[in-house]
């Protein structure tokens, strides 16, 4: 699971769980609502993304990942084909997307930045 962080019309943080999907080299969130997180994007497609590592007993600092990318939106049927291949991957392999299929939209993510801890990060 991964929080998406985008920025309300008057400023202030929104934060949504979502799943996303690795194609390549890209990353890409299906969406079959136009909800608040793809309104500040259309506004503003500044966003961060972060995800944590599994927790191991006895560390200090999990690691994680902080992803500063820049989103673009795309309408079409795509979204529930990619919904319906991640809900295989975070529900059951057997799962189908619980939604009826039609239209939505695909965010695909331009990564600017990485952060975090972890081996990712360069050593200073």
């Amino acid at each position: 699971m991964v929080h998406l962080s985008t920025t309300n019309a008057d400023g202030s943080p929104q934060v949504s769980v979502i799943w996303l999907a690795l194609e390549g080299e890209e990353l890409l969130s299906g969406h079959m609502g136009w909800y608040a997180k793809l309104r500040n994007i259309e506004r503003d497609p500044r966003v961060v993304l972060s995800f944590d590592a599994p927790r191991e007993p006895g560390i200090f600092l999990n690691h994680y990942a902080v992803l500063h990318a820049r989103a673009s939106i795309e309408k079409g049927e795509q979204a529930w084909d990619l919904l319906n291949r991640l809900a295989k991957i975070y529900m059951a392999p057997d799962a189908e997307f619980p939604a009826p299929r039609g239209s939505g939209y695909v965010v695909r993510y331009q990564l600017e930045r990485v952060s975090g801890v972890g081996p990712w990060i360069a050593k200073k």
